[in-house]
């Protein structure tokens, strides 16, 4: 049976209640250990072999004195050790969802998401989607977020972004275990031209078990979670 992205959202507890017995999500050996950043990173590479010779694009402009952004960890700075509990997301993902839009009418997307880390004690989020046709054409670029995620030494998860549609918003969460991390929106704010109706959110993202990562946003209308976008991405680099 094909895996979709609803099976992140199992993976991620399913109905985002805090789990009581969630696990570390320092990658471990299989024994219950934690194991080093080298190791985790060789088990990253392993479990993503194809994609593990590429890397985002260089820019071509003059050179900073500090690391640029690396999207893989065989590449550039080390991961900060801080960020092992973040470490399989980052990558360059690339797959197809489904969101609704104003009018809650169903709709199609490509996504390119890019998570990537300069050896600082943060990932850097730059998602890019673009509407597709019932054939599966791009009809041009949608929504754009940018942004960050930071995990504290208590498994705290902080994750902040800017889209181009007009909103600002930060979420809280923890991860659930080595693959899944499930968030809630603390803070929304929306400009002017903005959104009109957007309420408190929550999204899972989750490792499917064929390793593609698959992620659910949920936003509240009439009292209760609703589905607003969710999508199935294949690791393309890192």
């Amino acid at each position: 049976m094909k895996d979709t992205p609803a099976d992140a959202a199992a993976a991620a507890g399913g109905n985002a209640q805090t789990p009581q017995n969630a696990q570390n999500p320092t990658p471990d050996s299989g024994s219950g250990e934690k194991i080093n950043g080298n190791d985790a990173v060789n088990q990253a590479a392993e479990a993503w072999k194809d994609a593990a010779s590429r890397n985002i694009p260089p820019v071509g402009l003059d050179p900073t004195p500090i690391d640029d952004d690396t999207a893989n960890l065989r590449q550039g700075p080390s991961l900060n050790d801080a960020l092992l509990g973040l470490l399989p997301l980052v990558g360059v993902w690339q797959g197809e969802g489904q969101g609704f839009d104003e009018n809650d009418e169903q709709y199609a997307f490509g996504q390119q998401l890019i998570i990537a880390h300069d050896g600082g004690e943060y990932l850097t989020y730059t998602s890019r989607t673009w509407r597709l046709d019932e054939n599966g054409n791009s009809q041009g670029a949608t929504i754009r977020e940018t942004g960050f995620w930071r995990i504290s030494p208590k498994d705290e998860i902080e994750m902040t972004y800017t889209s181009s549609t007009g909103i600002v918003e930060i979420f809280y969460g923890e991860p659930y275990n080595e693959r899944a991390w499930q968030l809630e929106s603390a803070s929304t704010m929306v400009t002017e031209t903005g959104p009109k109706k957007l309420g408190p959110g929550r999204r899972m993202y989750g490792l499917m078990p064929n390793n593609d990562l698959g992620w659910v946003d949920e936003r509240m209308g009439d009292g209760e979670l609703k589905p607003n976008m969710s999508a199935q991405l294949k690791r393309i680099a890192g």
